[in-house]
């Protein structure tokens, strides 16, 4: 049945236009992680990012797609845009004219969005700079240093180039988003990861021929990976469904409603999100502080190092709060109650709007801490155990819950096209379901 969908796709010219567009750009974005920033000695840089495998280097160029580890013109990846929209979303809650805007529809969300376009380029420049401050001051392991020709002409064009390279990334996904299929800025993430397996797996296998890790340890780890992907599907699919009678109602000759149907409520409503904000969050002070050669600051990085404990502290911390907070920027029992009580409907025992609006939150708050709880599992419990197994860090919890949250995202698409032409999809039962 799988082929069948995958046949159907071909079948759709707008669909199939939509996925060769994605895959086009996301071919331009690997291109771009290929063309290396001005001024840089390549071979001192691999071999200084070479003794920060693990770290949250190792990190921060995972979710690049091994572009800051050959500082191309993407390094910065789409963090800054992340950043910009986490501050602006948090700043909806305490400045009222942004909170006026987001309850403007859809003309306000594209002010805010602007505002986020302009946000992340002050970021990305600011990171740029502290970048190209970090790389004067960094030598290879042989004494070389990783920028020949330091100054500040070299400091501008590296906050210039990275500065573009991450607006022309967030463009690149807001045309996926508009003109493609599945969501741009999570695909960019998707791709990034996806394009660090190989290597990854490579590096495994080098390691079991140097002896650095035995075969067993390899095939509990493949079962490991196996058993987070089914508990990911499996958790990601799952819904807390309410109960909702809608009243008949006379219109003119014809009587409406009467019918019963149910409000489905995700158990990991906030998706990928937290993760990918917690991390961002994490990895940018961290990352800075790798390029300061002060003890103090060395020490204050080292403690927050992916597999110890007061970076999976602080990073279940911020899972758990991204977690209820995008929660509550993206659901509003209000509004839900308020549409259902203008219909006519209602829950069975649950009198009809601030009522229902409670009752709804209570019921969110309460699968919200259950989907905490699992993504925070998920993205911490294998990251601890890979630490003591000395295993390639790209294969971490985190990793493995975008690339599985985005794919299903994407084939939730994918389906619901195939399903509104009347054509088969991926699954003979039911459909592929997403997040959303």
């Amino acid at each position: 049945m799988a082929v069948a969908g995958v046949g159907n796709m071909l079948k759709i010219p707008e669909l199939k236009r939509r996925i060769f567009f994605t895959l086009i750009m996301l071919a331009v974005y690997r291109v771009g992680c290929a063309i290396p920033t001005p001024g840089i000695d390549a071979d001192a840089l691999s071999a200084f990012f070479a003794r920060y495998q693990g770290t949250l280097l190792g990190l921060f160029d995972m979710f690049s797609g091994g572009a800051l580890e050959r500082m191309s013109i993407f390094a910065l990846g789409i963090m800054p845009y992340i950043s910009a929209s986490i501050i602006l979303e948090l700043l909806t809650v305490v400045v009222p004219h942004l909170a006026q805007l987001k309850k403007e529809g859809e003309e306000g969300r594209k002010k805010i969005t602007q505002y986020s376009r302009y946000g992340t380029v002050v970021l990305a420049l600011l990171q740029g700079f502290g970048i190209a401050v970090g790389l004067e001051s960094m030598t290879s392991p042989g004494g070389a240093m990783v920028v020949p020709d330091p100054g500040w002409a070299f400091r501008a064009m590296t906050m210039i180039t990275l500065a573009a390279g991450t607006s022309f990334i967030m463009w690149l996904g807001e045309q996926i988003t508009e003109r493609g299929i599945g969501n741009g800025i999570s695909l960019i993430i998707f791709a990034g990861i996806v394009a660090r397996m190989p290597s990854a797996i490579h590096s495994t296998f080098r390691m079991m021929d140097l002896g650095e890790i035995n075969i067993f340890m390899v095939v509990v780890l493949v079962i490991m990976m196996i058993g987070v992907i089914a508990a990911i599907v499996f958790v990601e699919s799952g819904q807390r469904r309410l109960p909702v009678q809608y009243a008949k109602r006379v219109v003119g000759r014809r009587m409406y409603g009467g019918q019963t149907t149910h409000l489905p409520l995700k158990i990991n409503t906030s998706g990928v999100i937290p993760p990918i904000f917690a991390s961002s969050i994490i990895m940018f002070p961290a990352t800075i502080a790798q390029f300061i050669q002060i003890s103090w600051v060395q020490q204050a990085a080292a403690s927050i190092t992916p597999g110890g404990w007061i970076y999976s502290l602080l990073f279940v911390v911020l899972i758990f709060f991204f977690c209820y907070f995008y929660t509550a920027v993206t659901f509003n029992p209000e509004d839900v109650a308020d549409n259902m009580k203008k219909y006519g409907g209602f829950i069975p025992g649950i009198r009809p709007g601030k009522r229902t609006a409670e009752y709804i939150d209570r019921v969110l708050t309460r699968i919200t801490l259950g989907g905490a709880v699992y993504v925070s599992a998920v993205c911490v419990l294998p990251t601890i155990l890979i630490s003591q197994f000395n295993v390639p860090f790209y294969f971490g919890g985190t990793a493995l819950l975008i690339v599985v949250g985005v794919a299903m995202d994407t084939m939730a698409q994918i389906e619901s096209h195939l399903l509104q032409r009347n054509y088969e999809g991926f699954m003979k039962k039911g459909v592929v379901k997403g997040r959303r």
